[in-house]
């Protein structure tokens, strides 16, 4: 048997998600024994400085005696990041203009202290001559 004809019988039903540079692979195999599990693949995509690029993918298995307490967990765990947090993403990689806090009060005081500093040698002007 080639290796197309087992991997044709051992995936049973598969989802892609594509998430920018990460795709997620949901794909349900079988077993030896004909039972069916479930592989998450996550792929990432990188860029080589010479614009080859390539993939690094890491694999969890998960088995159907885990499905319950996994998802538990998943829904526990994702419920408490976007009622803490939002669905809104917040990441460097997101937003252009985004600073992380000690980077911005950095800039705003070195900022505020330059402002400081060049009004002190202007004179005050009057425009009622003009």
């Amino acid at each position: 048997m080639s290796d197309n004809e087992m991997m044709d019988k051992e995936e049973i039903f598969s989802k892609v998600l594509r998430a920018g540079r990460r795709t997620y692979f949901f794909d349900v195999r079988a077993t030896k024994a004909g039972d069916y599990y479930l592989t998450i693949t996550e792929s990432k995509k990188f860029t080589n400085d010479d614009g080859s690029f390539h993939y690094k993918k890491h694999k969890i298995y998960l088995y159907k005696e885990d499905f319950v307490g996994f998802t538990e967990i998943l829904n526990e765990m994702t419920h408490f990041i976007v009622d803490e947090k939002g669905e809104e993403v917040i990441s460097e990689r997101h937003q252009k203009d985004f600073q992380k806090s000690y980077e911005k009060d950095g800039v705003e005081n070195k900022v505020a202290e330059e402002v400081s500093a060049s009004t002190e040698s202007f004179t005050d002007v009057s425009f009622d001559d003009i």
